[in-house]
């Protein structure tokens, strides 16, 4: 598995924004700051990022997603994620 590194958002920091304010919500991936619009959820920060959903696993707070319930799981501020996916080759 290799870990997805490199995805930040805007350079500067802002404080974390809450759902329905309408402002960038603070989270961290893979270690690196990046801001989100409110309601992403978990499917749609893995298409943002440009990644194939079926070669994915992601850890929120330090519990794994289960990869049925990436569309359902709405980020908040402050999560922090890990983001693998499978690499092939040999």
């Amino acid at each position: 598995m290799e870990n997805i590194g490199g995805f930040t958002g805007k350079s500067g920091r802002s404080p974390p924004g809450r759902a329905g304010e309408g402002r960038a919500l603070e989270i961290t991936v893979n270690g690196q700051p990046r801001e989100v619009e409110p309601d992403l959820t978990i499917a749609g920060l893995i298409g943002q990022m440009g990644i194939q959903p079926k070669y994915v696993a992601v850890e929120r707070n330090r519990e794994l997603v289960p990869r049925a319930t990436h569309a359902e799981c709405i980020l908040e501020p402050g999560d922090e994620l890990e983001v693998v996916t499978l690499v092939g080759g040999g």
